[in-house]
């Protein structure tokens, strides 16, 4: 399931060079390269991926019953139609990322075990120069367009706030994204730490195998029950249709759903909290205290949302399997933790479901003619490129909707510019700030008003900047980027071409 498709090497020459480098092979990479392929024939890429398979997220995380958070009609690619349940298993994922690599004939594109350390862009000869370490060795490599594709999240370092009395605990402590394949939980006490989407995954997974399984959170966080595989679905199937037309039939379908949730949250958010909580009290019962665990102190969609299949873990908590505390930590202990209340939680095995790290590029140092570049101190066109740094691309998906609905939408900008720097005969391209420009306000990256989770908060000093107003706006809304990034003119005079 996991292994990489045969290998058609590339012929290489001695000094490597190539039209565009994609970094990373997970699912932005191997949209890019779909891609660049199809609309772009006879340029020349490769895509590096530092792992050793493709899948980024999806082969970093091995926790038990890792599974999407999106629904895989818009998850999954436009080109390719998904033919399973909205809501798909890590297995399913790669599954799907292995034949979307192999039919299009990706594999010879994709170099493994690459790691790039640093990309420094000449002007002189309008290439991008990058340092790599590959098969032990370092080298270097070239290309005219580098285009960013390795995610938001550093795959080496999770999230782990530091507790005192780590060091008393007589158990493991484990952070998901980095799970042992020899940890035996069956028969005992497992406390997760957090209430997010991973928490919302491991809890059903480990329960009943455990002997039980408790959820500690800070605070609550806002659950979707939905049904795994629902009716439309399945009538849909019944028909026979062609599987192209079925797949665009329940996207549209999923695309509605989402634009009205996320509609609903900022217009009807008090309404909408009221579903999501009467969604968990009847799972969990009338006598559950859903006030204290599941009722936010947010409006909805302010932080993400996170999908509980069939309502899989309400279940297991009102099958005594699985049980949630909302209280704070004051310290581990021998046996387990102690919360502020006083109460101690005992526990064979510590979960730290404590979230993401943030990383800028993946940690790629870059510079621009010898200046280092830091990306916190540009501002984001389209949020696509950055100023001052010539022919670079980055796909920051959306937060609320499907990361790939975003990246799709990349791709095709970033085509149609390849053919319009083609046209104009140019090699080089950079976002540069009007006269008009110069003094607008400038934001986070994220707007924290509009979504605040921890592990956004956290790295907002080392995103990009944006501004009000486009081109200089990343607007996290896939229904206004799929009119304006068509739509979008060259030649605003906020990209200078050489």
């Amino acid at each position: 399931m996991n292994e990489m498709p045969a290998r058609e090497v590339l012929s290489r020459e001695e000094t490597e060079h190539f039209d565009v480098l994609i970094i990373g092979a997970g699912i932005s990479g191997i949209d890019a390269g779909y891609h660049l392929q199809k609309h772009q024939p006879d340029k020349s890429f490769a895509i590096l991926e530092r792992k050793d398979s493709f899948g980024g997220t999806w082969h970093t995380h091995r926790f038990p019953g890792i599974r999407s958070d999106s629904d895989l009609f818009t998850f999954g690619f436009s080109w390719k139609p998904w033919k399973g349940p909205e809501i798909a298993t890590a297995e399913e994922i790669l599954s799907y990322l292995g034949e979307a690599v192999e039919e299009n004939r990706l594999d010879r594109r994709i170099r493994y075990g690459v790691h790039v350390e640093r990309a420094a862009w000449h002007s002189d000869t309008a290439r991008w120069v990058l340092d790599i370490v590959e098969d032990g060795e370092r080298r270097q490599i070239s290309c005219g367009f580098l285009w960013f594709c390795g995610g938001y999240f550093d795959h080496d370092r999770g999230y782990a706030p530091e507790w005192p009395g780590m060091g008393d605990f007589n158990g493991p402590i484990v952070h998901p994204q980095h799970w042992p394949e020899d940890l035996d939980y069956e028969g005992k006490r497992v406390v997760v730490i957090g209430s997010g989407a991973t928490a919302a995954t491991l809890i059903p997974a480990m329960a009943g195998k455990a002997a039980h399984v408790t959820m500690l959170q800070r605070s609550p966080t806002y659950f979707y029950p939905r049904p795994r595989t629902d009716e439309f679905n399945e009538t849909l199937k019944a028909l026979n249709l062609p599987d192209d037309w079925f797949h665009e039939i329940m996207r549209r379908k999923m695309l509605h759903l989402q634009r009205t949730l996320v509609k609903r949250s900022i217009e009807e958010p008090d309404e909408l909290a009221a579903e999501f909580i009467k969604g968990a009290q009847a799972y969990l019962g009338r006598g559950f205290d859903v006030k204290t665990h599941f009722t936010p102190r947010y409006r909805p969609w302010k932080q993400r949302v996170a999908v509980v299949p069939d309502g899989d873990m309400f279940r297991s908590i009102a099958h005594g399997d699985a049980s949630v505390v909302t209280d704070t930590i004051e310290r581990f202990t021998e046996n387990g933790i102690r919360l502020g209340s006083g109460e101690e939680l005992e526990a064979d095995i510590i979960v730290s479901a404590t979230g993401l790290t943030l990383t800028a590029l993946g940690g790629i140092a870059l510079d621009v003619d010898g200046v280092p570049i830091a990306p916190s101190e540009c501002i984001t066109h389209r949020g696509i490129m950055l100023s001052g740094v010539p022919n670079f691309a980055m796909v920051f998906g959306y937060l609320r909707s499907s990361w790939t609905l975003r990246a799709d939408l990349v791709s095709d900008y970033l085509n149609r510019l390849f053919d319009h720097m083609g046209q104009r005969q140019a090699k080089m391209v950079a976002p540069q700030l009007r006269e008009a420009d110069a003094n607008m306000p400038l934001r986070p990256f994220i707007d924290p008003d509009n979504f605040d989770a921890g592990y956004v908060m956290r790295s907002l000093a080392i995103l990009p900047k944006q501004g009000n107003a486009e081109p200089w706006v990343l607007t996290q809304d896939y229904f206004s980027d799929r009119e304006t990034l068509p739509a979008a003119d060259f030649d605003d005079g906020t990209l200078q071409f050489r």
